[in-house]
């Protein structure tokens, strides 16, 4: 009987941030773009060794968008095969303290849509449900405080 490969970790993020414009969306989400795939996901990536859970998902941030973040809620966990391998990607909402987006290889293009215009863009199904469960936290960030993470 043959054993199941250990899955592939990884990290990653629903980024944030506080929208400006009065009467629109009171925040927007960050969707990164990997020419790869030709998709639309939120920044994520596999865990180096001896990385924590935690330390992934704000490298992978930084990587991936050029912005700092604050983790907040943890999100769901998204499990799902990749090329017959099981991959584990441990999720959290995290708002944006600042950066710059500079384009690389990986990704290409940065977008802040609102969450509605997020959900379109967004390739993955799952990624589509990832945005709902941030939407749907305890203590969502457009009803926070603007001094919350």
């Amino acid at each position: 009987m043959t054993s199941a490969p250990p899955p592939v970790l990884a990290a990653g993020c629903v980024l944030w941030r506080p929208a400006g414009g009065a009467g629109g969306p009171d925040i927007e989400i960050a969707l990164v773009h990997r020419p790869k795939y030709d998709d639309w996901s939120h920044p994520k990536g596999k865990r180096k060794r001896g990385e924590s859970a935690e330390a992934c998902a704000l490298r992978e941030v930084l990587e991936e968008t050029g912005q700092r973040c604050a983790l907040g809620a943890r999100l769901p966990t998204a499990r799902y095969l990749v090329d017959g391998r099981p991959k584990e990607v441990v999720y959290w909402a995290a708002r944006a303290l600042g950066g710059t987006f500079v384009p690389g290889r990986e990704v290409d293009r940065l977008r802040w849509p609102a969450p509605e215009e997020a959900r379109t863009l967004l390739t993955q199904p799952r990624d589509r449900e990832l945005l709902d469960a941030f939407l749907a936290t305890a203590a969502p960030p457009h009803r926070q405080p603007p001094d919350a993470c």
